[in-house]
């Protein structure tokens, strides 16, 4: 029975690799949008961006509740 059962999934193989592939890209994905590190990175960027006037406060104000909001998941 296994020989059989072989034989009938082994076409299948790549498309079960192909979607393993794409749930560990997803797991990386979601540990670096949510890894604590990464964050403050992103906020100390945008934070040196106003100072240094490239973006103004408004849209500095907007892209830290944007990290903050992807941090916590949370839809606003």
């Amino acid at each position: 029975m296994g020989l059989i059962s072989s034989l009938f999934t082994w076409p299948l193989l790549p498309v079960r690799g192909v979607i393993r592939l794409g749930e560990l890209i997803q797991e990386q994905v979601d540990q670096e949008l949510h890894d604590p590190t990464a964050v403050r990175r992103e906020l100390e960027e945008i934070e040196r961006a106003m100072q240094e006037g490239r973006i103004s406060e408004e849209e500095a104000a907007e892209a830290m509740e944007q990290v903050v909001t992807r941090m916590t998941g949370s839809q606003g």
